[in-house]
């Protein structure tokens, strides 16, 4: 294929400095890697494309870049662009847009407007009149660009319904930033090819993984800060457990425990919000319109988290709900303002831009390797360099990996093998990733169902986990330790972040020996040298306080708070819930001598 005149119409409206309007290779602005794509895809011409591109690597502009090409070229005549979201959907719109491409977001039947070079659809969208589509390909040779297409995994509906409408295709570029469903329904229009174990696995045209962006600067390091705590729940039977999360337990022991972490009604999450808002004050230092997201289980979860921001902060949080209009316009507002916060239910988890985002809450319990990635997606989109992405975790085993294997290539596996007595991590329910995926975010009241009831919570800062090492050691929220990671500057090399890491480590360390045992946190005590208290113990001692604080409020006449806030002056430490057991039982005597005296 040549590069020799002739133009669509839609280069017309292109820059000269565009590549589709200039002579390929004179005048590109392109990343190397969408360079590098491009070369590849005019060498081989092929029908049938997949690029696999990590979040923030920018598969948009290299789509619409061979979209240009092609319609200037005349390969193709007209774009068709498949997105998960109508969100989506319309972002895509606008970047075509910007380059002249005019796509039609809203076209829903009939002929399209002779103003547009094609349209922009969902693939529910394609799934209820794959016909329409089919026709739509089979009058003009049509370039179907497939954003995320492991969302056509789905063999029952959009799967079958992509196949049927775009089979006809002239041409199909497949884009997916994230690791490939856990399923085992092949994909429409990917290539499958058999490794020596004689399992199929999807091939990929060009990868550009996070890896190689990180090296080039394309996207923000991400710095894991991860939060522990004590937790404590009730059975459907009516038994009490308290555990900490982190610690070895059955899956639907670490289930619950999680569960109860992010109930906002606990202590664990305003603890770890509180902590993700000074690190995003620390980083607005540098990143003045830097800002953070909660991406939150359900709407219930979602209201309570942003009535909690506004708390902690004074300011409203933008709360996203559903994928409606509503909702887009709010994404697309705390995109382009200064605004802190926004808590939204699964739907920001992919694809939806706003570079700003820099600190992320995952408060949420979906555990798929594909929800992780596209969820952390969100926060690397670098703009310039040094900036680094925070993003706040609860001590759970599996995404404490999935953090640990960021830089980690994954294929879409047709067969998957089974052996006797082995698990595959990644082999999720089929249920569980509908629900990561689904379009309309609606409370399910599934919430209502759990067969248990959350009790009481804390937290702990548990570690700080970055490309791939781990840092710190466990601190009370508030405490300096703490707030030495959370102070980390917002821009910094990577190779800076982690010789930083490095030094508040050894710093942490270094003030943890220095203290005898009984000054000491609890937590700074090494393991051995620690008095044996079980998370029990620990309730009761805070029951007894409060206990001994109550009758003293009868005695005293003074309210709670001021009683509380005595204490803590006279006998130091952090509030209750985050006291050591040596704490607690200092104030409780503090308390008996004070009623001792009244007496």
């Amino acid at each position: 294929m040549t590069t020799t005149a002739g133009t669509s119409s839609a280069s017309h409206h292109l820059s000269p400095a565009f590549p589709g309007r200039a002579p390929w290779g004179t005048a590109s602005k392109l990343r190397a890697w969408q360079q590098g794509a491009m070369e590849k895809y005019i060498q081989e011409q092929p029908r049938d494309f997949l690029a696999v591109a990590t979040p923030g690597a920018g598969k948009t502009t290299f789509a619409l870049t061979l979209a240009s090409w092609l319609l200037h070229h005349h390969v193709v005549q007209q774009v068709t662009v498949v997105a998960p979201t109508e969100h989506l959907k319309k972002q895509w719109a606008e970047a075509a847009a910007r380059i002249g491409i005019k796509l039609d977001p809203e076209y829903s039947a009939g002929p399209l407007g002779r103003e547009y070079h094609g349209v922009a659809v969902t693939y529910a969208g394609v799934g209820v009149r794959p016909m329409l589509h089919r026709n739509r390909v089979e009058q003009r040779k049509t370039l179907v660009i497939l954003d995320e297409i492991h969302h056509a995994g789905d063999s029952k509906s959009w799967g079958e319904a992509c196949l049927e409408a775009f089979e006809p295709a002239t041409r199909r570029l497949a884009l997916t930033g994230t690791p490939f469903r856990s399923d085992t329904n092949p994909i429409p229009f990917v290539t499958y090819e058999e490794g020596n174990d004689g399992i199929r696995r999807s091939a990929a045209d060009y990868t550009y993984g996070y890896g190689n962006a990180l090296a080039d600067n394309v996207v923000r390091p991400v710095i894991f800060l991860s939060y522990s705590g004590n937790m404590r729940w009730r059975t459907k039977a009516g038994d009490e457990v308290a555990a900490r999360l982190g610690e070895p337990m059955t899956k639907d022991a670490i289930s619950q425990a999680w569960r109860t972490a992010l109930d906002p009604r606990g202590e664990w999450m305003p603890a770890v919000l509180r902590a993700a808002d000074q690190r995003l004050t620390e980083v607005r230092k540098a990143i003045p319109d830097a800002g953070a997201l909660v991406i939150a289980s359900d709407q219930d979860s979602a209201r309570a988290y942003a009535k909690l921001i506004r708390e902690i902060t004074g300011s409203k949080a933008t709360l996203v709900l559903s994928d409606d209009s509503g909702a887009s316009e709010r994404i697309d507002e705390f995109s382009a303002n200064n605004d802190r916060w926004m808590v939204a239910v699964r739907m920001v988890s992919e694809g939806v831009d706003v570079p700003r985002l820099a600190v992320g809450v995952y408060a949420t319990t979906i555990s798929t390797p594909l929800f992780f990635a596209q969820a952390v997606g969100r926060f690397v989109r670098s703009r310039r360099r040094g900036e680094t992405a925070s993003v706040f975790l609860p001590t759970v085993p599996d995404l404490l990996s999935f953090a640990n294997e960021m830089e980690r290539e994954r294929d879409h596996v047709l067969d998957k093998p089974k052996k006797e007595g082995e698990e595959d991590p990644y082999a999720e329910s089929e249920k569980e990733m509908d629900e990561a995926n689904k379009e309309q975010d609606e409370d399910t009241g599934d919430q209502d169902m759990l067969p248990f009831e959350a009790l009481e919570s804390d937290a702990v800062f548990d570690r700080v986990m970055y490309n791939g090492a781990e840092f710190g050691m466990q601190a009370h929220p508030g405490s300096e330790e703490e707030q030495d990671y959370l102070g980390i500057p917002g821009l910094l090399e990577p190779d800076q972040v982690q010789l930083l890491l490095q030094k508040r480590q050894a710093r942490q360390i270094a003030h943890s020996r220095k203290k005898p045992d009984e000054e000491a946190d609890l937590l700074e005590v090494p393991a051995e040298r620690r008095p044996v208290v079980s998370h029990k113990e620990m309730m009761e001692l805070r029951r007894q306080l409060n206990t001994m604080v109550g009758a003293y409020v009868h005695q005293s006449g003074k309210p709670h708070g001021v009683i509380h806030t005595e204490l803590r002056r006279v006998c130091g430490g952090p509030p209750a819930a985050e006291a050591t057991a040596g704490q607690l039982r200092q104030r409780i005597a503090k308390v008996q001598e004070w009623a001792t005296r009244m007496k």
